[in-house]
């Protein structure tokens, strides 16, 4: 009778609008998606998407690690990132049969070599790293180079360091003609002392968003940013331009994925094939600025974006990029450093 009883209140709330609506808890970076993207899902799906926001690569994992798994439903890591994730056992293995917008990943992007078959990510937005500054009319074109960090003599102004340990050291690695995926202790010491010494003249670190905003706001004068801020920058003040240094730099892919103890999986695997849409991955890259490596999209992405050589860059820029690699265990080689330059 107790039971009877349960099933009819229980029936009854539902009925009364009283039933919890489906939730889908997404950790991303900050600006990394269009609201209307969001509100198009939440209607389609009746649901409600709760966002919460990181800067770095670094804070997203160490989040995750700290009870994240199990309260998160999809995060966007980085390409160097989903080995260890997955080593760890943060990330759930995809169910293919569920997302069959897989198919419209460019096959450039889909397959990647660090995770073969894409068992446990989606390709989400790809770009660089380099250089966002104030380039006004009539001031001396500002030399392509990472000097402008890492050479006193080449400063240019007030300047901001990117607050991310791969990011920043990686951008020290190739002012000294290195690989930015460097093991070499000897290589480290000399991009960590560089790093000391242009923070000493800097004004700080911040993220990517927020180094945009700061040379926008003229509290600075060059910054190092993602690609997508640089362009949505330039669109907001033509003073400001974009490019990626001489010596080289970074290119990334940024991912979508599960949570090995999503508390909302079928959700979350409806959500990264929904992102995977064609008219919805233009739709993103449109909003974020950033290039899309969905095949599919690629016909409904405005024409200025796919000429936009800092969303595309050009094939003798494209060869000076080198993606980031997992280090396993030799990557506490660059938290010693890290912590080395944070506490200078």
């Amino acid at each position: 009778m107790k039971k009877y009883l349960l099933t009819i209140i229980t029936s009854l709330f539902a009925c009364s609008g009283f039933a919890e609506q489906q939730k889908l808890n997404l950790f991303i970076w900050s600006e990394y998606i269009d609201p209307k993207i969001v509100a198009q899902f939440e209607k389609q799906n009746d649901c409600k998407v709760n966002i919460d926001l990181y800067e770095d690569a670094e804070s997203m994992l160490a989040k995750v690690q700290g009870g994240g798994v199990s309260l998160y439903d999809v995060v966007v890591p980085p390409d160097h990132m989903v080995t260890a994730m997955v080593k760890l056992n943060l990330l759930a293995p995809l169910r293919h049969e569920k997302i069959p917008n897989l198919k419209n990943i460019d096959e450039k992007f889909a397959n990647p070599p660090f995770d073969r078959g894409n068992r446990y990510t989606a390709a989400y937005q790809w770009g660089t790293v380099g250089i966002f500054a104030r380039q006004a009319k009539g001031q001396a074109p500002l030399a392509p180079t990472w000097g402008l960090f890492f050479d006193p003599k080449q400063q240019a102004g007030s300047f901001i360091l990117i607050d991310s340990v791969r990011d920043m050291l990686g951008a020290a690695l190739k002012y000294k003609g290195y690989s930015l995926n460097s093991t070499d202790p000897k290589q480290l010491k000399e991009a960590r002392d560089l790093v000391i010494e242009a923070k000493k003249r800097s004004v700080g670190f911040e993220g990517s968003v927020g180094a945009k905003n700061k040379v926008l706001a003229k509290t600075a004068r060059v910054a190092i940013a993602y690609s997508g801020e640089g362009v949505r920058g330039i669109g907001e003040d033509k003073e400001t331009v974009y490019f990626i240094p001489k010596e080289g730099s970074q290119i990334w892919l940024d991912n979508l994925a599960v949570l090995a103890k999503a508390p909302h999986r079928d959700l979350a695997e409806k959500f990264i094939n929904f992102m995977l849409d064609a008219q919805i991955g233009a739709q993103l890259s449109s909003y974020t600025q950033f290039a899309s490596p969905n095949k599919a999209a690629m016909q409904f992405i405005p024409a200025d974006d796919l000429k936009n050589p800092t969303i595309y860059p050009a094939a003798d820029v494209k060869a000076k990029l080198e993606f980031l690699e997992d280090l396993g265990g030799k990557s506490r080689l660059y938290d010693e450093i890290w912590m080395q330059v944070k506490a200078k």
